[in-house]
């Protein structure tokens, strides 16, 4: 690669690299990029590295009086190590940029930024934090009429068409994803029950919000998901799209009954059961907030939600039963927390996550035991 070349990426890319080097060394020119190998071990050597997360460049600039510059271009490139959304590789490289020079020793960081379509360098370098902007979707979450139900103990029809109606949805959304070539989807099923159970907003970093009162107990149900990742990380068969935080904050309905989601979350790939759960586990929770509300009020949007799903043929509903658990029990910590929930009755609190550790024990989910749980309910 030259400063010559015909390639409109490559060329865009020395474009980029000059006005990044010209921000520091402002006439230099670059005269050669070339790329590093992973590692030049000569062949045969046992310890030869054959993976690497990136292909760096070596960038040779020299200004008019003859002084070179030697500079660095690294890149990230997808992989199956916690690198499989372009999000995991930005957050690799910004975090690159924000400690690099923090480390006695180590090379500099200059800048940051992203690749254009056409190899420009787009800089960071000045930015704080990231946004997001969006469109603009009228119409109430959903919590409000869960919160409505609570107060007056009963749902109407048109409650329970709507339970029915979020059941269609994900029954809908849940299909293999075509753009996801059939290699990649074992890699990308693991990840999602690896992030399940470790990330910070798993099932782990949701068990490390709660007060110490809870390590124990908490110390046995993640015991008892790590297992369950065990059983399901080869399950890349049920890879399908996933909407990743489908809670009643992040669905909307307007006046016409139309449905309109919010943030999307954790690549949109993993197993239906997060959100089925994510959603259902909600009609148990504020049924316990408002005690009495069960039979006529979140019992019905319950029986709807499941009979909707399995009933549609399609999604991820063959075997969801198998594999529910470890999600039941993620999204009980959630539900549960003192901390995001403060204000829940400890008797409600302990049931939730007794719930959760029969879940967690039984060899496949039963919709019966939430409902044989609210039965006793007071």
């Amino acid at each position: 690669m030259t400063s010559s070349s015909d390639n409109p990426t490559e060329a865009g890319l020395l474009r980029g690299l000059e006005v990044a080097i010209r921000s520091l060394v402002p006439e230099a020119v670059v005269e050669k990029v070339t790329p590093f190998s992973i590692d030049d071990a000569e062949a045969g050597e046992t310890t030869v590295k054959a993976m690497g997360y990136g292909q760096p460049l070596l960038v040779v600039a020299r200004e008019p009086d003859g002084s070179a510059h030697r500079y660095v271009l690294h890149t990230a490139t997808p992989n199956p190590y916690g690198h499989d959304f372009r999000a995991d590789r930005a957050a690799e490289m910004l975090l690159a940029y924000d400690t690099f020079n923090d480390i006695p020793g180590h090379v500099r960081a200059i800048d940051v930024g992203g690749l254009g379509h056409h190899g420009e360098l787009v800089s960071l370098r000045d930015v704080g934090e990231m946004y997001v902007l969006t469109e603009y979707a009228p119409g109430h979450p959903y919590a409000e009429e869960l919160r409505r139900i609570g107060e007056t103990g009963e749902a109407t029809a048109t409650d329970v068409m709507r339970a029915g109606k979020l059941a269609g949805y994900l029954a809908a959304l849940h299909v293999v994803p075509d753009d996801i070539a059939p290699d990649d989807r074992p890699a990308l099923y693991r990840r999602a029950i690896r992030d399940l159970v470790g990330s910070g907003e798993g099932l782990a970093g949701i068990a490390d919000g709660y007060p110490p009162a809870y390590d124990e107990r908490l110390a046995g149900i993640e015991q008892a998901a790590l297992r369950w990742r065990h059983r399901l990380k080869r399950r890349g068969d049920r890879l399908v799209r996933t909407h990743g935080d489908f809670h009643p904050f992040n669905i909307l309905f307007d006046d016409a009954h139309e449905l309109r989601v919010l943030d999307a979350s954790r690549g949109c790939l993993g197993d239906a059961a997060d959100d089925v759960t994510a959603l259902s586990i909600n009609y148990p929770f504020f049924a316990l907030m408002h005690p009495g509300t069960w039979e006529r009020g979140f019992g019905p949007l319950w029986s709807s939600f499941w009979r909707g799903y399995a009933a549609s043929g399609r999604g991820g509903g063959q075997g969801l039963f198998e594999v529910v658990a470890p999600f039941w029990a993620w999204r009980t910590l959630v539900v549960a927390s003192p901390v995001w929930y403060p204000d829940i009755d400890p008797a409600a609190r302990e049931r939730m996550l007794k719930l959760a550790e029969d879940v967690l024990a039984a060899d496949t989910f039963d919709p019966d035991m939430v409902t044989a749980m609210m039965a006793e309910a007071p």
